[in-house]
């Protein structure tokens, strides 16, 4: 879906309005809607819902009425929820009829947006979950992380590294659902690029309860590891590799080092010095696409 710079840049108040905090009054007015043409919001992100959390507030809603109204939008047949799914599930469990609601016109992207927020808000995702809402809004409205990082008022490394985290093994992205691993374990866990490797660490975090510190520290001593019996043997430079190399350090700025394994196997290491150095590499490789990695305004 396209988007311009103008829509983005007002951010999330104004591309939301007040639904994150909808009161009765004149200028808001709220209906009663009969809870049986309510549908659930399909852009939710959350998955899992507390059974303790969620019967507390049920007792008082029963006890204190519903303080703070539902927000939906009109659908096929009744309305699709836009806010409040566990005070939805609250009064549908005491049995009422009708639930006061305000009825807002949003568009598929505000809704996704404003599910995610929501629950951000109140704490109430686990990683996987954020990571999950944060890909939908990249694959469903051609978002870049960048994009995701204004809406949702994250910075945009903290949506980079949250996204990682669908990259592990699922048995890992389980433990972090259940609350076995926190985000910062895995992190640690990233460290490691092999899935057996990774797998293992995660196993001792969850039983030894390690801090995130000690999960570090394992995670590099298992990299270098890695690192030490995996060395490449040397082969006797090519003079095409020899010559690929220095113009490849010519046109990069920086030392380029062409190590071979075998004749036809090898890899291309490209230093830097620190992270200005890694920014610019990577916007001379990437070109324009570097955009997506970096923050142009930070």
């Amino acid at each position: 879906m396209p988007k311009s710079d103008s829509r983005l840049g007002k951010g999330l108040g104004a591309l939301l309005g007040d639904v994150m905090e909808v009161t009765a009054g004149p200028e808001i007015p709220v209906e009663d809607v009969e809870v049986s043409e309510i549908v659930p919001n399909r852009f939710q992100p959350r998955v899992d819902f507390d059974a303790s959390a969620s019967a507390e507030l049920r007792t008082s809603i029963e006890q204190n009425g519903l303080i703070q109204p539902l927000v939906v939008r009109r659908a096929p047949g009744g309305f699709e929820l836009v806010a409040g799914e566990r005070r939805l599930r609250a009064v549908r469990d005491l049995g009422w009829e009708k639930v006061p609601a305000v009825i807002r016109e949003l568009s598929d992207e505000a809704m996704l947006v404003l599910a995610l927020v929501e629950n951000l808000q109140r704490e109430n995702l686990n990683p996987i979950e954020e990571a999950v809402a944060f890909q939908q809004l990249i694959d469903g409205f051609g978002f870049t992380q960048r994009d995701v990082a204004k809406q949702v008022g994250r910075d945009r490394s903290t949506i980079s590294n949250t996204l990682r985290l669908l990259t592990l093994p699922l048995r890992i992205r389980n433990m972090l659902v259940t609350g076995e691993l926190t985000a910062g374990h895995a992190r640690a866990v990233l460290v490691i690029e092999d899935e057996s490797g990774q797998l293992a660490l995660a196993g001792e975090i969850a039983k030894h309860g390690l801090s995130v510190r000690e999960a570090e520290r394992r995670a590099k001593r298992a990299t270098k590891a890695t690192k030490a019996t995996s060395a490449p043997k040397k082969v006797a430079a090519d003079p095409i590799v020899r010559r690929a190399s220095t113009l490849l350090a010519r046109s990069l700025g920086t030392g380029v080092e062409i190590r071979l394994k075998s004749r036809e196997k090898g890899e291309i290491l490209i230093p830097f010095h620190d992270a200005e150095d890694f920014e610019r590499l990577i916007r001379r490789l990437l070109q324009a696409e570097a955009d997506d990695l970096f923050d142009a305004e930070a």
